[in-house]
């Protein structure tokens, strides 16, 4: 059995989202969040996780990518629980049974997202039309032999070393003369 969790290459979705999921929590798709918005009409954060974010059931927060990893019938028994729990206590489902319910749609809904191989990355863009909620998903694959790491890299400089003020950029590519 297979299923979602989020996974953060780097620490933008901090900033993209309201509410960022952790790494490694187990993820839905999440677009019941917005049954009752018109998501054209959506601005700012709050977009930006009706256009592209997963949402991470244990934090109720959101990622722009999951990663499909293996799961044991416990895991998908407690996450169907979690998100029933979640969908009472957040999101104001009448009771666990229907909630229960629910979750178990978004779980298999989730689990059906998971026909590529273990370690897949999955994206999701939603949009709206005419009242309708789109979602659309797509596998990001590696090169062959490489592994997820961070999606940006940044060098660290040990010396606070202050620009040459007689630096001239035409001078660059030109050839050192002697004086």
């Amino acid at each position: 059995m297979k299923l979602l969790r989020t996974i953060a290459l780097d620490p933008s979705d901090t900033f993209v989202f309201d509410v960022a999921a952790e790494p490694g929590e187990w993820a839905v798709s999440g677009a019941f969040r917005f049954w009752d918005r018109d998501g054209a009409r959506l601005e700012g954060k709050e977009r930006a996780a009706f256009r592209g974010g997963f949402l991470g059931v244990q934090s109720w927060g959101w990622s722009t990518l999951a990663q499909i990893v293996p799961a044991t019938a416990d895991d998908y028994h407690s996450l169907i629980e979690l998100l029933a729990r979640q969908l009472v206590d957040r999101f104001g489902a009448p009771d666990m049974a229907v909630a229960r319910t629910a979750a178990e749609e978004e779980v298999a809904f989730a689990q059906s997202l998971c026909s590529h191989p273990i370690s897949s990355l999955i994206a999701v863009h939603r949009s709206s039309s005419d009242g309708e909620v789109r979602e659309s998903f797509r596998r990001l694959r590696l090169r062959e032999g490489q592994g997820h790491s961070k999606a940006f890299s940044f060098m660290e400089m040990e010396d606070d070393v202050q620009p040459d003020g007689d630096l001239k950029l035409a001078d660059l590519g030109r050839e050192p003369t002697d004086r």
